[in-house]
Order: structure tokens, then sequence, then C-alpha cells
């Protein structure tokens, strides 16, 4: 045998071919490699991926040489016993300055409340909402050709767009639960009663309309639940052709320095799951298959979409098959997991004592600026300390019967619109989302292309709301990495609230270092700038503006705090929302 040389932090995958035929290689058999490296010793997890075929996708950690043994739940030949190694070497300055992927994986700072590559090179997530990437509405084209914003364009097209603008990670479903337009289903009751909601029953989008990819659908048909075999699929009969065509967009992303965040199902379509199939075993399955599958993979895992706490199934109930796979070792590379959430994910699945696998907290769903108060309690009560961010944000966006209790009048892609995603996204960084912020757009995050739709991709793609993310990266960025040291405290800007609870209007947000030598500080429109309190002795201040619509900063100010440890401040430069920094002189 000789030894292959591969990149750190490189996909290497693994082939094995079964001799014997066997029913369901998917429920049937498992398969696995005992990977040896420098410091490294631990036994990586495959997938069925098709006939005979069985894959174990690995990375080497550090450089150095890496050996493997293979191994299986079968006594078949082809799958046991199987040998090889390679050389890890790596990356140049160049290519890891070229693509920050290549630093290796995601992994919480010391402090517990921000991300780095595996290098120590810190990191500041900025994502879009594109839930569809798998289908075939993310069309992938082989060439690699530059098509104009519009209907014929492609994925790359628009990772490219997004690129530009400064985003590094895109949030998709891996397999959605019902694969056709679902808004017309009648309701499903089971033998005993009990009912089953269909997925994505939404008035006035396309979001559910055939969801198959260039592979056709996740998981086979008929299923099984009672009476209703063509709407639900067989679970535990999986279509590895559909994951092959995901496999390409999770492969090109992570090419072009993206991030995926991947959940394996959307909450709606696990009342079924858990109904019909055996619970909690089919769903650790399940989740061991993705997670083994893109655990080689620069990614973000989750178990489940749960975004709503409406559903029957419990929030509680995915901490056993989620624990169940991280127990036995899956993912094998330490990658974050994490999970949208029906508010806050900490208050859905618990502590780590609870949620073992749980290792980047989330909030999302609510859309107002009362919502945000959940990020700072992840900030000081996730034991140990985990990261957080705003999953789910404001969106620019939505259409009936979801914009209920919204502020009405707001017309999506405007100056108005792109003022409340700002709120969204400012307040929940200062607020204790220091991991990131994910935008999402109507049209976007259902992957609407239909005619018919209200907003289809490639309009909301160029919508002013998304490019303003690329200006809330400076404004993180303004002082380094300096502001993984922020904690998050909106009592020390006076005034900071108004009695409106829903909306993003007339409130305000700060966050300050231990050392009292930085405040960041975001007023919401309609919100005066009066004081800052915890300011360090009558120390002098130097204060900046920013203008989150433009991007631009203001010519510097001196700011001296009084004996009372509070800063007088300038009038803002208008009635907008505005972002302040201040830096002791």
């Amino acid at each position: 045998m000789t030894a292959t040389q591969y990149h750190v932090w490189e996909k290497v995958e693994i082939t094995l071919v079964a001799e014997a035929d066997y029913a369901n290689p998917y429920t049937d058999v498992e398969v696995w490699v005992d990977l040896t490296g420098p410091g490294f010793e631990r036994r990586v997890y495959g997938f069925w991926d098709g006939s005979h075929t069985h894959r174990v996708r690995i990375v080497a950690m550090v450089p150095g040489e890496w050996s493997w043994v293979s191994g299986a739940s079968q006594p078949d030949a082809g799958l046991n016993g199987q040998r090889g190694g390679f050389t890890a070497v790596a990356w140049s300055q160049a290519e890891l300055a070229a693509n920050a992927c290549r630093r290796g994986f995601l992994r919480s700072t010391a402090n517990g409340h921000g991300l780095e590559y595996a290098d120590g090179t810190p990191c500041f997530l900025i994502g879009d909402t594109w839930w569809a990437v798998p289908t075939y509405r993310f069309r992938w084209y082989e060439d690699d050709e530059e098509r104009p914003i519009g209907p014929e364009m492609g994925l790359k097209d628009m990772v490219r767009f997004r690129k530009r603008q400064g985003y590094n990670c895109i949030a998709m479903i891996a397999a959605f639960p019902n694969w056709a337009n679902d808004g017309h289903l009648p309701r499903i009751v089971l033998e005993d009663g009990s009912h089953l909601r269909s997925a994505w029953r939404q008035a006035g989008t396309n979001s559910a309309k055939d969801m198959h990819s260039e592979g056709g659908r996740p998981f086979l048909f008929p299923g099984r639940v009672p009476g209703h075999e063509d709407v639900y699929p067989d679970v535990d009969r999986i279509n590895p052709a559909y994951f092959q065509a995901m496999d390409r967009k999770v492969d090109y992303l992570n090419a072009q320095g993206f991030i995926p965040f991947i959940e394996a199902a959307r909450r709606d379509g696990m009342n079924a799951w858990q109904s019909c199939y055996a619970w909690p075993d089919s769903y650790t399955r399940y989740l061991q298959y993705l997670f083994a599958r893109y655990q080689a993979n620069n990614t973000i895992l989750s178990p489940i979409h749960f975004d709503s706490g409406h559903a029957t199934i419990a929030s509680r109930d995915f901490n056993a098959p989620a624990n169940a796979v991280v127990q036995k070792g899956i993912p094998a590379f330490d990658t974050l997991l994490s999970c949208n959430a029906s508010g806050s994910s900490l208050s859905n699945f618990g502590n780590s004592d609870e949620a073992h696998w749980l290792t980047l907290h989330q909030i999302g769903n609510r859309r107002h600026h009362n919502s945000h108060w959940l990020l700072t309690e992840i900030y000081h009560e996730a034991e140990p300390p985990r990261p957080a961010l705003n999953g789910e944000p404001f969106y620019d966006a939505l259409s009936a019967p979801y914009d209920v209790g919204w502020p009405p009048g707001i017309v999506p892609g405007t100056a108005e619109s792109a003022r409340y995603c700002r709120s969204g996204h400012y307040g929940s960084f200062l607020s204790g989302g220091l991991a990131g912020e994910i935008y999402g757009a109507g049209g976007l995050w259902g992957g609407d292309i239909e005619r018919e739709a209200p907003y289809r991709l490639w309009d909301s793609l160029t919508w002013a709301s998304g490019a303003e993310m690329a200006h809330l990266h400076a404004f993180v960025w303004s002082e380094g990495r300096r502001f993984q040291d922020l904690v998050p405290n909106a009592e020390l800007v006076e005034p900071n609230r108004t009695h409106q609870l829903q909306g993003n209007v007339g409130w305000a947000y700060c966050a300050r270092t231990r050392e009292r030598d930085l405040f960041m500080v975001y007023f919401e429109a309609g919100c005066p700038a009066g004081r800052l309190r915890g300011a360090a002795y009558r120390g002098d201040y130097r204060a900046h503006w920013f203008d989150p619509r433009q991007g631009a900063w203001s010519d510097p100010v001196i700011l001296g705090a009084s004996a009372e440890c509070e800063i007088e401040l300038p009038a803002k430069p208008n009635d907008d929302d505005w972002a302040l920094k201040l830096r002791l002189a």
C-alpha cells in the first residue's frame, strides 16, 4: 500500500464494497474505521451509499502519518479488515488566506462565548437562510459559468453573490418531511384518534411544492402512515442518490469558504415519524447516517429544525436520539452541534446535563426586540458557557399568516423593512450573540421559484437588507477579535426600553468588556442617545458613530467619564437607528 498525501482538514473518503447482499443496508449494516494519527485514536462511523457501496469520511486534524482499519456489524470480508493510510501536510499561508475552511472546524473560544477555527483564527458567522439548498430549487450547474442573478441563476451564482458581500455561512435543511404541495392535504387522523399535522402548510408561499433534488427524494415511498402511505415516506428506507446530489453542494460551499449549517429535518414531519416508526431508534439511525456523511466537511450540524413550539412532538424528545449519537462518538471530529430553536435552544432542550449534544446555542423565530434577552440568558446561564447566535431574527418579508402581529404596512425590500432587520442583527449581537447572525428573507428561506410566488429567490437576494450584513461585519470586527470579550448588558445605556414590546423601534443595546476599555452600543430608530454607565473612572473615550446603512464611521470625538463613571452621549446624527463604539483613549 502506497500512502497518499492530503492536507489537514481535507476530506478523505474511504470506499468499502460489501460482498454480500442485504435487504436494507441502511438498517442492517453498520461500518466504521478505527483511525489513528498523531495524538488521535477514534472509531469513525460511515454510511451506506447505494448498491454494495459503503463510505467512511475522515479528516486529519494535524500533520503527520495517519492510518485506518475497517470494521462492520456484519461478518462481510469486503467491509472488515481493509487497511489504508496517508500523510497529512499543512496548507500554505496563501492557501489558508484563500479559504478559511482550511483552518479547521469551528470550536468555542476559551471563554466559551465566541467561535474560532481549529488553528485559533477568530470567526463571526454571517449567514443566509436557504433551507431548501439540497433541492432542485437551488439549481446545480456542473460548469462554472457565471449567470446573472435571475431565473437562470444557480447555486454557484448565489454563493458568489453572497461571498462578495462577506457572508460565510448558509443554513439548510437536509431532508424535508413531505415532498409535494401539502397546502391542501386533509388532516391525517391515526387509528388511535391522534392527529398529524402536515408540513409547511402555508398560504401564499410555495415552500411545500415538490422538494426533490436531482437525485430524487431523501426517503422511499410508500410510507407506513396508515391510510396515507403516499403522503409520508418510509423513513426506514433512505435514498442515497438524494444525498449524493446534496454532497456536491456542501462540497462547493466549503470550497468557497462557507460553513454549511445542516439541520437534519423539520419538526412538523416528526409527528408521523414518532407515531408510526420506532422512536427514538429510527431517528437515531437517521442522525447517525447524516452526521457520518458530513462529519468530514467543515459544517455545523443539527438534529432538528425545531422552529415552532406548536408541534405535537416535544423539543426534549430529540435529546434522546441526539445524545445517543454523540455518545457513540458521532461526529468524530468535534463538529459543533446546534439547533434552530423555537425561542431558545437553552429553553427548548435544556442545559448540558440534559442536552449533552448541544455545543452551539441559538435563538430564533421571534421577530421582535423583546426576544433578544434570550441570548443574554444563554450568555449567563449556559453551563458550561456556549457560543450563541440568532438563527432566525426578523425576516425581510414573510407572507400571511405568519406576519400577523408584526408592525403593519412594512413593505418587503424597503428601507423600513431593512431597519427592522438591522435591529434584529445588531440587537442580537450586543445581547450576547457573539457567534454570529443569520439573515433571512422571503423567497430565499422557502426556495420560491414559481411564477405565482410573492417573492422569488432572485428578487429577495438583491434586497438592501441582505447587502447591509457587510456593514454588520465591519462593525463587529472594527476592534479585531475584541468583540469576543464583550459582556452583554443593556442596563449600561439609558434610556434603553419603551413599553412597546412588539416591533423593533425605540430600544437600545449595549455590551462592554470587563476591562471597561470598549463599549459597543446600538440605538434603534426612535431611541435617543442618553448616557452610558459603568465606564472607567474619569476615563476618556474615543467615540465614533457608525451608520449601519452605509457602513461609514463618523469622525471621532473624545467623551469623558465622570467620577460616577457615567458618560453623557452626544445626540444621534438623526432619529434613525445608529451604532456607537467607545474605546478608552
